[in-house]
């Protein structure tokens, strides 16, 4: 990442920041070490309060940033703690809807600026879902700026109350781009013999196995395989509540699909398969989408959320809890080779007109101007 300015102008202290950050899911996590790095090769010093686990997982101080240890709860003693990490910042960004709340209680009488990165809109039910509508009002219409990762989350948070909501420039960090190997061959060999799928097609699924991720549809769609000639080999990558159920119709229908839990090495994996599938109910900017076309793979996702902005005409797009649709369009693709390399073609130009990290922090950065005076030096 290329600094922009490595100092604060003449006569005033550097900014002062914290970004607060939940449990986080990986692009979240992703994005605030990414965020973190640029920011503090530009002159701005950053605390992150985080879980130490996510400090762990993605090093924010090995970014630039001091970490403090905020866990993920509500309760008076993690949001006394925020607030004393808040103490001298001249602004606080808050990244998802729960690490948001916890800051607007931890800034409550404070005149100190919050800036919310909207990165997924959360789901559930019964009362439940009344709790987060209440959670979103609140955090919406305090924050000073929502930048939301898609449209739909701009066009919710302003329904939702927002005073000032723009789509933001969330660039994939370089660390998540896998890498295009000059002779992926030497490759695709090894990982393939590991998964079972040598000399059959291999399609590639990445994402915690819970509901919103649409696997009972894509087991489904896999029942339509068997009848292919090789018959594919689905791998879901990832782990969650749903595995036990998952794993049950895997053996109860004989279907051609591994659970292969969380993996390290998906780059690797995407290296190797004939596609990805992402079969969510709704994404923002899917991580494995932009991964997937980075790396050249043809992808087949739902057309829910931000994945038609995100992807354009790069994928093949079906109907969300469709299973035929889904299967139908992973028959035509694994029939037709030309269509396979057109997709892959049109994914280096969809990828090429995504954000850089760098043009990233410069939209955060330009947020922080609009938002705090000069601050003279102490």
């Amino acid at each position: 990442m290329t600094p922009l300015s490595s100092n604060a102008p003449h006569g005033q202290s550097p900014l002062r920041t914290v970004q607060v950050l939940g449990g986080g899911n990986a692009g979240s996590s992703a994005h605030v070490r990414s965020l973190t790095e640029g920011l503090a090769a530009r002159g701005v010093r950053v605390t992150v309060c985080a879980p130490v686990e996510a400090d762990r997982a993605y090093d924010f101080t090995g970014a630039g940033a001091e970490h403090v240890h905020v866990p993920r709860s509500s309760d008076p003693v993690s949001v006394a703690a925020l607030r004393t990490a808040c103490a001298r910042a001249d602004l606080v960004h808050a990244h998802g809807l729960h690490a948001s709340f916890r800051a607007v209680l931890a800034l409550s009488g404070r005149p100190t600026p919050l800036v919310v990165t909207w990165h997924n809109r959360a789901e559930a039910e019964g009362p439940r879902a009344h709790l987060l509508r209440l959670l979103e009002r609140r955090v919406m219409r305090t924050a000073a700026v929502v930048l939301g990762t898609s449209s739909d989350l701009v066009d919710r948070a302003r329904r939702t109350g927002a005073r000032d909501a723009r789509l933001a420039a969330v660039g994939l960090p370089g660390q998540r781009r896998p890498v295009v190997l000059d002779d992926p061959d030497l490759l695709r060999p090894k990982v393939r013999a590991e998964l079972g799928a040598t000399g059959r097609p291999l399609l590639v699924a990445v994402g915690s196995l819970d509901r919103r991720r649409g696997y009972e549809v894509l087991l489904d769609a896999a029942r339509a395989w068997r009848a292919l000639d090789p018959v594919p080999l689905v791998v879901i990558a990832g782990e969650g509540p749903l595995r036990a159920l998952l794993q049950r119709r895997i053996e109860d229908e004989e279907l051609p699909v591994r659970l292969i839990g969380r993996r390290e090495d998906v780059p690797e994996l995407l290296a190797a398969a004939d596609l990805a599938l992402l079969t969510s109910s709704w994404e923002s900017r899917s991580v494995l989408a932009q991964e997937a076309l980075y790396a050249r793979v043809p992808l087949v996702a739902t057309r829910v959320g931000g994945i038609p902005d995100l992807v354009g005409d790069a994928a093949e797009l079906v109907p969300y809890a469709d299973p035929k649709a889904l299967a139908d369009a992973v028959v035509r693709l694994l029939a037709d080779p030309e269509r396979r390399e057109e997709l892959r073609e049109r994914g280096v130009r969809q990828a090429a007109g995504w954000p850089s990290e760098d043009e990233t922090v410069a939209q955060v950065l330009s947020v922080y101007d609009e938002l705090t005076q000069p601050r003279p030096l102490p």
